[in-house]
């Protein structure tokens, strides 16, 4: 019986087969998945084949896996030297990010939207809170919106309070598998609740003295979106930071759109794009065609990626 996960509590897992019926089910074995080496070796998202246990009980075993079509990893916050695979088969991921209350950073954002890249995963974002934002968090909307439409990225505003722009966000779901990821705080489950009616995911204050979210989420779940669209959404733990894994430092320029149609054009085929002569990155860079903004990013992560010895 072939069903698909959509929820994961470590041990057991919640199933649901092509004609609705949901199981509880636990893993057969070990799994080793091409080779990863992961905290979960099976996400929500995943399809897997099921045997009946217990029918009386709903419980049924995991035999095995189908492939993938695609997946989102992170590097495990419990083991730096471990990956965590947070979905599995999406058709898009969308990245909920606030200006203030609590704030997200650009490089949080751009980490995100290189995984995105880097697993095939198209990426949208969504800009929650916009009835808080004054004139300086306005400023940084109107950059942001501007320079992620001008790489190819979806940017939407949204207000969860005043109800504004939940309609247009809900659309850009229907009929896919979207992954809903960002820090604690966000509103990510606020959200959910204000397009499932009745869904009800418990949603927590930003803790006052760090400004920091509270996570609310423990383990990531999918829900399907009622009416003709269809389609499903994946809710992830809030994450305070977003570690990438499996990616080189000569990967990394491939996984910003807006360099990787330069990259052919640098002088050097190893090129990092840092001070190397020749570098076709550096010169867009100096004639405003790359945001030095997303350049930055480029750097830390770069660095960062350097420090793990890639």
């Amino acid at each position: 019986m072939r069903a698909r996960v959509y929820k994961s509590t470590g041990s057991w897992y919640v199933v649901k087969t092509d004609q609705g019926q949901i199981w509880n089910a636990r893993i057969k074995g070990i799994f080793k998945i091409d080779g990863i080496t992961s905290t979960n070796p099976i996400s929500v998202g995943d399809e897997v084949h099921l045997e009946i246990e217990n029918e009386s009980e709903g419980s049924a075993v995991i035999i095995s896996i189908y492939p993938r079509r695609n997946y989102i990893n992170r590097q495990s916050p419990s083991n730096k030297m471990q990956h965590h695979i947070i979905a599995a088969n999406l058709d898009q991921s969308l990245m909920m990010a606030t200006l203030k209350d609590p704030r997200t950073s650009q490089g949080f954002v751009d980490r995100f939207l290189v995984a995105s890249e880097a697993y095939h995963v198209p990426a949208m974002l969504v800009v929650n809170k916009m009835d808080l934002y004054r004139k300086k968090e306005m400023d940084q909307w109107d950059h942001w919106q501007q320079m992620y439409e001008a790489i190819g990225y979806p940017i939407f505003s949204m207000s969860i309070m005043e109800m504004k722009g939940l309609e247009e966000v809900r659309n850009s779901l229907e009929k896919k598998i979207t992954l809903i990821s960002g820090h604690s705080g966000v509103g990510k489950s606020s959200f959910i609740n204000g397009i499932l009616p009745g869904n009800l995911l418990k949603t927590q204050e930003v803790s006052g003295w760090s400004g920091k979210g509270i996570h609310t989420t423990t383990f990531a779940e999918m829900f399907d979106l009622s009416g003709p669209g269809g389609g499903s959404i994946i809710d992830t733990p809030g994450m305070r930071e977003f570690g990438l894994v499996d990616i080189s430092r000569q990967e990394l320029s491939h996984y910003f759109p807006e360099m990787r149609s330069l990259i052919q054009e640098c002088k050097f085929n190893n090129c990092l794009h840092q001070s190397e002569p020749g570098c076709a990155i550096k010169n867009a860079l100096e004639e405003g065609n790359i945001y030095e903004d997303r350049y930055n990013s480029y750097c830390n992560i770069l660095e960062s990626i350097v420090s793990k010895g890639y």
